[in-house]
């Protein structure tokens, strides 16, 4: 009972890191430019792809750095020629316009890597398992995951509340026309936060790419829950997309570790379900099987008790 409970434990960490590094980037857009970017999966995506094919000719390591600068790079050019061009005929144009990036990007993947799965391991330099207990270790990567994100936080924070470029980058989300009359170029700032959040997303999936694999379905496997995240945890917020990033990924790897059903511990308390009733199946249902869906309920009922998420200003 000891090694589930630990193992899920840091294993919820590993996978709250991942949601962060892609949550924390679609934040920082949306806080700073009021864009809900659906095209930022693919960059997720991109950086990914990116990674396996440097790592091939310059190792992992240098991998780790230029992917994301290439991922930010692109999205920096995006926003210059294309967002920027649509941003003046409203949100909804803006949605349409990232979603059809998404798409683009997606299909791109395709042509130019095809439909099969890529691999490329893990850095040698952290492939070993940190410690074991029991019968099961923890590897030494998943322990670098979680001190980048807790690394990316903190930088973000510091960034955002401790610097001038942060004071600029939140002033000119509520007050673009004041910014610009003190001489800073606007449109400038927006492209760097949104070549900013790119990069982070790149990053994540550089990171993830020897762990959950790179194929051309990675985007929609962790988009959504992406957005579930960044919704319950406040639009804009970045503690609170760290929040629910850990109250999500705990959540459900728990989850997918309790085979247990409703039936089954009323047995274990003496009472007994009747084998026949319209809901006979339904009491057979194991936590495990309903693990996928529960971040969504979690929406829901954050929703329905808190619309602003848990730290967010925004209404949703």
């Amino acid at each position: 009972m000891l090694e589930l409970v630990l193992f899920s434990l840091l294993n919820g960490l590993v996978f709250a890191t991942l949601l962060f590094m892609l949550s924390s980037g679609l934040t920082l857009i949306f806080g700073m430019m009021g864009v809900l970017n659906f095209a930022h999966a693919g960059f997720y995506m991109l950086g990914a792809y990116f990674a396996y094919t440097l790592t091939g000719y310059l190792g992992f390591w240098p991998a780790l750095v230029v992917a994301p600068l290439l991922v930010g790079l692109l999205g920096a050019a995006v926003e210059r020629y294309g967002l920027r061009r649509v941003h003046r005929f409203g949100h909804l144009a803006e949605l349409i316009f990232t979603f059809g990036v998404a798409v683009v990007i997606e299909e791109v993947v395709q042509l130019a890597w095809g439909r099969t799965a890529k691999s490329y391991e893990v850095p040698a330099l952290l492939d070993f398992p940190l410690f074991r207990l029991f019968r099961t270790s923890f590897p030494a990567y998943k322990a670098f995951m979680l001190l980048v994100s807790v690394g990316i936080f903190v930088f973000l924070f510091a960034i955002l509340t401790r610097t001038r470029a942060g004071l600029i980058i939140q002033a000119s989300l509520t007050h673009p026309g004041m910014v610009a009359m003190l001489g800073h170029d606007v449109p400038r700032v927006f492209m760097l936060v949104f070549g900013t959040g790119s990069a982070l997303a790149g990053l994540a999936g550089v990171i993830a790419g020897p762990v959950l694999g790179t194929f051309p379905g990675m985007a929609q496997v962790l988009g959504t829950i992406v957005f579930v995240v960044v919704v319950i945890g406040g639009l804009g917020s970045l503690t609170g997309a760290f929040a629910a990033s850990l109250l999500i990924a705990i959540v459900q790897t728990f989850a997918v570790a309790l085979d247990v059903s409703l039936s089954s511990a009323l047995a274990t308390v003496g009472l007994r379900m009747s084998a026949g009733g319209m809901l006979q199946d339904l009491w057979k249902v194991t936590i495990a099987q309903v693990a996928p869906i529960m971040p969504y309920l979690l929406l829901v009922l954050i929703l329905v008790v808190r619309p602003t998420g848990l730290f967010g200003t925004r209404e949703t």
